[in-house]
């Protein structure tokens, strides 16, 4: 039997995928809670969500009124998180780029570490269907943020992560700042700097299946930007 486990999927516009990631979680692993924090999609993601919820109650939903930010949808949900009484709590993305298969893999590994981070780039690890810009930005980002903060970590972008509870209760959540794509590399950074286990696990992270994707080179750049401040008021 899993701990108490929830996992969090921020949704915008993810009707095409959001009704399968929920089946195919539940399938990988029967016993999980999942909580989508939908951002006011346009196309329905969340009437869906809260359709399914109805008929099943490990499925919770969150209304929010617009396009928040990926880090404030993720916060959203550690409240809700540690509201409550679970012992294991996931960011995951709803575009099948996180196979639901890994699942079980980094629960078990939690036993041991506070943070799992489904890695890209240790062995075992990889990409699939990424063109050159892509890789380009994912691999010369966290490069220049493993440099720039001195962290030994390889994937630092990492989306797919499994938290222990006290990992979250320890990082002063009220005081992250980043709410873009530096938010994934802060709380990495605010769990090494608590003193806290990190242990990364490889992922094979292929493209999305359906949808269109939200990176973006200007919120790579963003991104640059945030590291500095992120050594400058933490490190």
């Amino acid at each position: 039997m899993n701990p108490k486990t929830l996992i969090i999927i921020p949704t915008y516009n993810e009707r095409e995928n959001i009704e399968r990631m929920l089946t195919a979680v539940h399938t990988a692993v029967p016993d999980v809670e999942v909580l989508v924090v939908d951002d006011g999609s346009p196309d329905g993601t969340g009437d869906l969500v809260e359709a399914r919820g109805k008929a099943d109650p490990r499925i919770h939903l969150l209304r929010r009124s617009g396009k928040l930010g990926l880090g404030t949808a993720y916060l959203a949900g550690f409240a809700f998180a540690l509201e409550r009484d679970y012992q294991r709590v996931f960011e995951m993305d709803a575009d099948f780029s996180h196979d639901p298969k890994y699942l079980q893999p980094m629960l078990d590994a939690s036993e041991n570490a506070d943070m799992v981070i489904g890695s890209r780039y240790v062995e075992g690890g990889g990409t699939v269907d990424w063109g050159l810009s892509r890789r380009l930005i994912s691999r010369g980002g966290g490069l220049y943020a493993r440099t720039i903060l001195g962290l030994p970590f390889q994937d630092l972008t990492a989306g797919f992560v499994c938290y222990r509870r006290e990992a979250l209760e320890q990082i002063q959540l009220g005081e992250v700042f980043s709410t873009g794509y530096c938010f994934q590399i802060e709380l990495k950074y605010r769990v090494h700097l608590a003193g806290l286990r990190l242990l990364e696990i490889p992922i094979v992270f292929p493209d999305r299946v359906a949808g269109v994707s939200k990176m973006s080179a200007e919120i790579a750049r963003e991104a640059l930007v945030q590291v500095l401040r992120l050594k400058w008021k933490l490190g």
